[in-house]
């Protein structure tokens, strides 16, 4: 524990207004111990609040084990935090996902975490935002990406991605691609992307639609330099400007008001391509709310993979629909900002506007 977050509890006083506002903050920043029943907890128990005269503070669970108190059963003090736990059991499940041939089901999962699968459903979806069966499949579309951009035969990048039949990776590819896996392996050659080249009070925007949705969203000095990372993404697809009045357009009008005022989940229909673990970690940026910002040790934490960190910085530089997918909400340790694709002096202008 920092000096900086015990310095917040340094009296009694304080520390008596921490555990009856069920703060947060003073988890392990002091300890409570109670006469009366002869336990210490954690300052946030969820068991009913103690009366004042009842309690005495501890710095440290020693103390107050020397002082005759033992664990309370309820917060289990000498144990993690829930929240570490809780994490705990999800990484757990998200390991015997990515490591098994063919998705485990729910149920098999928790015989062998040692939980509900109630319990398990409930979490993995809390913290991750998708169930575990989204979750597989989702690592399944990415595993089969993967292979199919390295030039893998179709049928054998279906096999060698866990689906047990061609026919199940067609009902699913599609809309997790956005793209058929031919179409993936070539590129998206024959694949129509649609874009619009506008002014926004960002400077000049590009963005770009496939029959699925918005592919890409993009600023830049010039439109050439636009264009050439579009065509960079998209070599063997055929890139037409959107017609006034057509679905594409409208999408973009959608997008570009989302751009004006990113504070509501966005309307218009998303082409987000990337592996399992780039979604993963891009849902969890558009949890974070306008306003507010997070860390990359932060959203490691939130997907249940706290030693992911650099992985979750590869993933928020590979996102390519900016402001829709806020990675701009990334922020480094010391609160100053990190890198941004589309420039330090966005991502600045970006954070001053949804603050205000």
């Amino acid at each position: 524990m920092s000096k900086l977050h015990q310095s917040r509890f340094t009296n009694d006083e304080a520390r008596w207004q921490a555990i009856c506002a069920r703060n947060a903050a003073a988890e392990g920043a002091f300890w409570i111990a109670v006469s009366t029943t002869g336990v210490y907890c954690r300052p946030g128990c969820p068991a009913r609040l103690p009366k004042r005269e009842n309690i005495v503070f501890y710095e440290t669970r020693a103390a107050a084990r020397a002082a005759g108190f033992r664990p309370c059963k309820r917060c289990q003090p000498d144990e993690p935090p829930l929240a570490e736990r809780q994490a705990r059991l999800v990484e757990q499940a998200v390991k015997m996902i990515e490591q098994a041939e063919t998705p485990p089901t729910l149920d098999e999962l928790s015989n062998k975490i040692g939980v509900s699968p109630h319990h398990l459903h409930r979490l993995f979806k809390a913290q991750l935002g998708v169930t575990p069966k989204q979750y597989a499949t989702a690592r399944r579309a990415g595993k089969l990406q993967a292979a199919l951009a390295a030039g893998t035969r179709v049928t054998d990048a279906v096999y060698d991605a866990g689906f047990n039949a061609p026919s199940r990776m067609y009902e699913q590819s599609g809309q997790r691609l956005g793209m058929t896996p031919g179409k993936a392996r070539q590129k998206g050659q024959g694949e129509d992307v649609r874009f619009t080249l506008a002014e926004s009070w960002l400077g000049r925007t590009l963005v770009a639609a496939t029959e699925k949705g918005i592919c890409s969203i993009q600023f830049g000095d010039t439109d050439e330099e636009m264009m050439e990372a579009l065509r960079a993404r998209f070599p063997l697809a055929d890139l037409t400007e959107a017609e006034t009045g057509s679905a594409y357009a409208d999408w973009v009008e959608q997008t570009l008001a989302f751009i004006e005022q990113p504070l509501a989940v966005p309307s218009m229909p998303l082409d987000v391509r990337g592996t399992a673990f780039q979604e993963q970690v891009w849902r969890a940026l558009m949890r974070v709310q306008p306003g507010e910002t997070r860390t990359y040790t932060d959203i490691a934490k939130s997907i249940g993979r706290p030693k992911a960190v650099r992985a979750v910085a590869s993933a928020c530089g590979a996102n390519r629909l900016a402001v829709v997918i806020p990675c701009h909400r990334i922020i480094g340790k010391d609160g100053a900002m990190s890198g941004y694709r589309w420039g330090i002096k966005r991502k600045e202008q970006l954070l001053e506007k949804e603050r205000s």
